[in-house]
């Protein structure tokens, strides 16, 4: 009898754990997200939806140069590059802005916002320009995709306080990227990660002193890198 009734209360304790982690489940709020890839403001001709329930996103990226200066990764590109992603978060959504100006004035900015409701991405909210007020910072700054990185001093400007080193690597040219300047305290310490969807870069700030760490050697561990591909 004894044995009976302690049967009798495991099982009804499992069927109250299984009915609380099915309501848990249900309870879990799920929403639509605008779905949509723009290039260049030239967008997906169909906007269409996704069903999420742990974020929407709006991912705006931009590289800007003086006309006809682009090179390395954009190479032959037009001198303003603009890509606008929206969509449903896979994972926790996180957000993200920053920005980084490198030699011969090349410019790049980065936001991610999310959001948590009903088509609660679909507006477009552009990236406000940088600020071109000078903060007092100096770094060295160069682009390059040939292995040689010839710096020159660059005046940073508005929220751009830091230097920075980005090395980065395109997987449709399978060339190496190498840039320094100046960027904000956000674009530091980011390992593998995918911009402009085809460009892997890491980025290392400094002081106003170019790194230790010579450049060569990180550059060569990419070349072998890319040899292996």
């Amino acid at each position: 009898m004894g044995l009976t009734m302690s049967w009798s209360s495991v099982l009804k304790g499992l069927l109250a754990v299984c009915i609380f982690t099915h309501l848990s489940v249900s309870s879990v709020e799920s929403y639509s997200c605008k779905n949509e890839e723009c290039y260049n403001n030239r967008c997906n001709p169909i906007p269409r939806t996704c069903e999420s329930s742990k974020g929407c996103f709006h991912l705006e990226q931009k590289f800007e140069a003086p006309k006809g200066t682009i090179s390395g990764g954009f190479a032959s590109q037009p001198a303003s590059l603009r890509l606008e992603k929206k969509g449903c978060s896979k994972d926790e959504c996180t957000e993200l802005a920053f920005s980084a100006t490198m030699g011969n004035r090349q410019m790049f900015r980065y936001e991610q916002r999310c959001c948590y409701s009903e088509q609660c991405n679909n507006e477009s909210k552009r990236v406000p320009p940088p600020s071109s007020q000078p903060n007092g910072v100096e770094c060295p700054a160069c682009y390059s995709n040939n292995g040689t990185c010839n710096t020159v001093s660059l005046k940073c400007t508005g929220a751009e306080t830091e230097c920075i080193e980005v090395i980065g690597r395109d997987f449709i040219s399978r060339s190496v990227i190498q840039g320094m300047g100046c960027a904000t305290e956000t674009a530091c310490s980011l390992r593998n990660m995918t911009v402009m969807e085809h460009v892997k870069i890491d980025t290392y700030c400094f002081s106003s002193s170019p790194p230790l760490r010579p450049i060569s050697s990180v550059l060569t561990s990419l070349f072998l890198m890319r040899a292996l591909l």
